[in-house]
């Protein structure tokens, strides 16, 4: 466990925000960390969930969506997206107040705040409250200058060239 703990961001366009805050977890977990795995807006099977379910030391807490994209869905799966966002944000809240962890990650809550799924000064708020060593790690497009100035170390993923816009799917082991 560290003494002072930090808040992390991975944010931008570019592909490996969720590959960084994995490869920090399992590093965390092979210190003898105890890493709480919290991920939004996502609901398939991912390798990288496989691999850290078996490593000891990590827990893992998903807060399954709809398999499409935000802005294809209807009012109700809106609707209930939000309500698993909710449920999710106060499951990270009780982790941060029970304070059972030294690594949380929260996976794609950048992209749940840039969306307006949830109020972002609350977020900020109870992301404050941390207990001093507790290393919090945010993933997701679009962090907002607020967001930025609360956190300790931001890195931003820049796309510079991508297969997708050749018409490459996201490929198993590759990107899921």
């Amino acid at each position: 466990m560290q003494d002072k703990g930090y808040i992390q961001i991975y944010t931008g366009d570019g592909k490996g925000k969720t590959t960084c805050a994995v490869g920090l977890a399992v590093r965390a977990a092979g210190n003898g960390y105890k890493v709480n795995f919290v991920q939004f807006m996502k609901s398939w099977q991912t390798g990288e969930l496989k691999i850290l379910e078996n490593i000891p030391g990590v827990s893992i807490y998903r807060f399954a969506t709809p398999k499409d994209f935000t802005w294809n869905l209807t009012e109700e799966e809106k609707e209930e997206l939000i309500k698993n966002i909710e449920k999710g944000f106060e499951n990270v809240k009780n982790l941060i107040m029970s304070n059972s962890c030294d690594m949380l990650i929260i996976d794609e809550l950048v992209g749940v705040l840039s969306q307006g799924y949830l109020d972002e000064a609350k977020v900020i708020e109870v992301l404050q409250s941390k207990p001093e060593h507790m290393e919090i790690i945010l993933t997701g497009r679009n962090a907002s200058a607020q967001l930025i100035e609360v956190a300790d170390l931001v890195t931003e993923m820049k796309e510079v060239k991508h297969y997708y816009s050749k018409g490459v799917v996201a490929r198993k082991g590759i990107e899921f």
